[in-house]
């Protein structure tokens, strides 16, 4: 009788927890674990979307929110996920900067008053803070390539300077550091206890917020490194096209995109309507106050929850920042129609996938070298390799975004080897072009590192029309 009691214990025990963890999965308390539901393309083809809190239809605030990626609790990631007989060879990591200053500022109205220097206690926190703070300290002269080696190791001022990392800023790569140590350092070993200087490649442009961004990232991959052992090459461009940048076709899709960009302003009355309003209450004409970019200086406020600004006209608002935040959305459904980026996107980004592409099959070969790589960058770099890669659905990318290629050695077969892509934590690998059929034509779990380089050496230029072709004639052939 004591045995069967408790067994009807237990038994409504289990009940109760089984209820419990559905109750929370269905407020969102603990994120559903299912790839393939947070990658539905049924719901609305967004990478990254969430059916229990998404609005039905694209919502600007609601972007603007996903956008800011205000530090939280630690989110939920498919990185480093792989069948048991997979072994993890290669990381590269590409990431935009953190939370940053505006760039540009409304005209005759009152800076933003947001303090950069980094307080420990102050939110947002993160328990590294302070031991970054000092490890900080301690890189002072340390011998980066240059300009590099000129800029300030963290953000240091009362009131930030234009485009300068934030507090925020920080703690977001200081967690996106935490998440990667967890999954590529004590679960799959990439680096070994005494890695070495040629293990790691950085790189960084020669913005603070960058070079910042990615040293953030670095403690908290690699808590107190050996400044010895770390060394960030600089790129002059943006793109990170190194000794390839000079690209006369890809600057002129860039010019007919940005005429798209102009001409579709042109075409949104209310848009016009509200930079007129908007100019009235600055006392500025609406042209000057259109190009000084009044969203860049609104999205800082709506993501430090500070009030819009106001003059003796009246202040700026939601209203004005919806309207604004509508047409950039806007702008990009109608970029990913006309193709004219998409075309920009392959002949930029073909550089910087081709030297991944370069490093991954050098270490598929059996170098040990640069297994572990980072570049810090900005929305202009990420978003073309997103574009390049197929990935049209992907959102634009938030302050602090991922973008991760890992290369995994097959243990049954070990001259195979695979890639998988991640976008924020979600894998995105048969969302790209190059392996998008390839689980419909194969058994195999991973998409074949062959389809990768396949991709970048032939099928991006192929697909400009140009012909197998070299880059450099891809760039010169008159496609207009």
């Amino acid at each position: 009788m004591l045995f069967r009691n408790r067994f009807l214990l237990l038994l409504a025990l289990a009940a109760l927890l089984a209820f419990v963890s559905l109750s929370l999965q269905f407020f969102h308390l603990i994120p559903l674990s299912s790839s393939k539901n947070a990658m539905s393309s049924k719901s609305r083809k967004r990478i990254l979307s969430d059916p229990a809190t998404e609005p039905p239809v694209l919502d600007p605030i609601y972007e603007a929110l996903l956008y800011c990626n205000t530090p939280s609790v630690a989110e939920r990631s498919m990185e480093g996920h792989a069948p048991h007989h997979f072994k993890l060879v290669s990381v590269h990591v590409f990431i935009r900067h953190g939370d940053r200053y505006p760039l540009y500022l409304i005209p005759k109205t009152k800076r933003p008053e947001i303090d950069c220097t980094l307080v420990a206690n102050r939110k947002p926190y993160h328990p590294k803070m302070e031991a970054f703070i000092t490890h900080m300290s301690k890189g002072s002269g340390t011998a980066f390539e240059s300009p590099l080696h000129a800029l300030p190791l963290y953000p240091n001022h009362a009131l930030c300077e234009m485009g300068e990392l934030t507090q925020t800023g920080i703690v977001q790569h200081l967690q996106n550091g935490q998440l990667l140590r967890d999954i590529y350092l004590k679960k799959h070993r990439l680096l070994p206890d005494d890695w070495t200087a040629p293990q790691l490649y950085l790189e960084s442009t020669g913005k603070s917020r960058t070079l910042q961004s990615a040293l953030a990232l670095l403690y908290a991959f690699l808590p107190d490194f050996d400044w010895k052992k770390v060394y960030f090459r600089h790129q002059p461009s943006a793109l990170f096209c190194s000794g390839s940048c000079y690209c006369p076709l890809r600057n002129q899709y860039l010019e007919r995109e940005q005429r798209r960009q102009y001409l579709l302003r042109l075409q949104n009355p209310k848009l016009e309507a509200t930079f007129e309003e908007m100019a009235r209450v600055v006392d500025v004409p609406a042209k000057q106050l259109r190009a000084a970019n009044p969203v860049d200086s609104m999205l800082c406020h709506f993501c430090h929850n500070l009030s819009f600004p106001c003059t003796r006209h009246g202040c700026l608002d939601a209203g004005h920042f919806r309207v604004l935040r509508a047409h950039q959305m806007q702008d990009e459904r109608d970029r990913k129609e006309k193709q004219l980026y998409q075309a920009y996107a392959l002949l930029g980004a073909h550089p910087l996938l081709n030297d991944t592409a370069g490093r991954m099959q050098r270490i598929a070969a059996g170098t040990r070298e640069e297994l572990f790589a980072l570049y810090s960058a900005h929305d202009v770099t990420l978003s073309p390799v997103l574009s390049a890669l197929g990935l049209v659905e992907a959102r634009f990318p938030r302050f602090a975004a991922r973008l991760v290629l890992e290369l995994w050695q097959d243990r049954e077969e070990p001259r195979e080897h695979s890639v998988r892509v991640l976008y924020n934590g979600a894998d995105v690998t048969f969302h790209t072009s190059f392996c998008r059929d390839h689980h419909q034509r194969s058994a195999k779990p991973m998409c074949p590192l062959e389809n990768f380089l396949r991709f970048v050496r032939r099928d991006m230029l192929e697909s400009l029309g140009s012909g197998k072709v070299t880059y450099h004639e891809a760039c010169h052939r008159e496609g207009f």
